[in-house]
């Protein structure tokens, strides 16, 4: 018994695990995409202020800018998407710690049945042996 609860709760501290491997992955992504952003940002700012045109419905507007642009926008939707997922996966890691603390908290149980019968076994071989020391 002891080693399938064993088996069972180093599983359920591997997917404890692998939950906050993928939140920490999903965070650094956001993180990257929002500096990737930040520095497109600067770069279409450093554009603007060189060509002296800011108005991006301006016929001569740079080309670079409106690129720059496009691709800060789009970082910055995949960075949504992407709170999107971290939301869920920070779910499913709050649900796999519970699955992680109910499993312990089992095995915890299970262990002070299993030392409450040991001991329960030896106070019953003590009083036979007081009972027939008596006897004697």
């Amino acid at each position: 018994m002891k080693s399938r609860s064993a088996s069972l709760i180093r599983l359920k501290k591997f997917e404890v695990d692998e939950k906050r491997r993928q939140v920490t992955q999903i965070q650094m992504m956001i993180s990257d995409f929002e500096r990737m952003a930040s520095e497109l940002d600067q770069q279409i700012e450093i554009e603007q202020q060189k060509t002296g045109i800011s108005d991006v419905a301006h016929f001569a507007y740079s080309t670079f800018a409106k690129a720059a642009i496009q691709r800060r926008d789009n970082l910055l939707a995949s960075a949504n998407d992407m709170r999107d997922k971290l939301e869920s996966a920070q779910d499913a890691l709050a649900e796999a710690v519970e699955d992680l603390k109910k499993v312990e908290l089992l095995d915890q149980r299970e262990a002070g049945r299993e030392a409450a019968a040991e001991a329960q076994a030896e106070q019953a071989q003590y009083d036979e042996i007081g009972r027939l020391r008596r006897r004697r």
